[in-house]
């Protein structure tokens, strides 16, 4: 019950700061300029729609193939298109409800599958920080690439950030202690409790994250990484050039792009607030792009994004069972 709390909690206090953000960007805007944003969104050229929804249902898609080869790593084989509908299902469900997408794609999956949940949890931890590496690494890639345009955006938020750590060196430094403290304890739990519940999910987990390195298809496995995140790049570079403001802007300028609006996907539910304003931010420092069209973009690509995943979310909780039902009886009749 408490735990329950704890999560609803956290859902409404992220959810009312993306509602806040959104209130605050709207409310700075004038008259004119709301109107103007409007304007702006519906200038969007509508065949582009087409190849931005293409690639965003390979982006999904591939990342089904990609958490096939973790769950073969520990002798699961679930079919591509269940691995795919329990993939939409769960990110549908962290729309509504952050972080329990992951719970309900194991859950989905397991139901029919009629395989063990608590076996995939690892291989979510696992693809977790995967991801997180491969933002970092391409979050590095794009400043060393866009530093010319960048780098005095960069420095006067690095000055203001340097000058409110001076300020709270001291909140800091008792964070990193309490930081350091929490994974000695971690450590210490798992250990006094490893034969328990826990400490055997624990294991689990952490098999599940070795499972990217003993891998027999780690070569494939990247190779689907490289092309799930190109197909993310594409999707921004593919939106910008719908826009008139915003169609000069290279593919290197849409990794930065990328970057930018992932953080603001995990800061808030479904980046509800915080991907627009994040995306309009970096829009109009460095790329010099106006207030209404950099936030018009924003908005597009949010929504495009989280409707993408609605269609492909509903389809699969349409699909899921009558698929299953006739695979099932399938392979009833089958002699073998």
């Amino acid at each position: 019950m408490k735990k329950a709390l704890v999560t609803i909690l956290k859902y409404v206090i992220f959810l009312g700061l993306g509602i806040w953000i959104t209130y605050h960007m709207l409310h700075e805007l004038s008259e004119k300029q709301r109107s103007e944003l409007v304007d702006a969104i519906e200038s969007l050229n509508p065949w582009y729609l087409i190849p931005i929804s293409v690639v965003g249902f390979f982006s999904h898609y591939i990342r089904a193939l990609r958490w096939r080869y973790l769950l073969e790593t520990i002798d699961l084989h679930p079919t591509v298109l269940n691995t795919m509908f329990a993939v939409m299902i769960g990110y549908i469900t962290n729309l509504a409800l952050p972080r329990a997408g992951e719970v309900a794609k194991c859950t989905v999956l397991a139901k029919y599958e009629k395989m063990p949940a608590h076996k995939m949890v690892g291989t979510i931890v696992a693809e977790r920080a995967f991801d997180m590496l491969c933002l970092l690494i391409i979050a590095v890639i794009a400043y060393l690439l866009e530093m010319h345009s960048i780098n005095s955006y960069v420095s006067v938020i690095m000055g203001n950030l340097s000058q409110k750590i001076e300020r709270h060196e001291t909140v800091l430094l008792v964070v990193a202690i309490v930081a350091v403290l929490g994974f000695v304890g971690l450590f210490l739990l798992y250990r006094r409790n490893k034969e328990t519940k826990a400490g055997l999910l624990m294991k689990e987990m952490t098999h599940g994250i070795l499972s990217i390195f003993n891998m027999k298809k780690k070569w494939q496995f990247l190779g689907y990484t490289i092309l799930m995140w190109l197909m993310y790049v594409l999707q921004i570079y593919i939106g910008l050039h719908s826009l008139h403001d915003t169609h000069n802007l290279s593919f290197m300028a849409s990794l930065v792009v990328l970057v930018y609006g992932s953080v603001g996907l995990i800061a808030t539910p479904g980046g509800i607030g915080a991907y627009p304003f994040l995306v309009a931010q970096i829009l109009t420092g460095p790329y010099k792009i106006a207030d209404v069209p950099a936030q018009a973009f924003g908005w597009i690509a949010w929504a495009v994004q989280t409707c993408i995943i609605l269609i492909l979310g509903v389809i699969s909780l349409l699909f899921i069972h009558s698929y299953n039902e006739k695979r099932n009886a399938k392979a009833a009749m089958d002699p073998k």
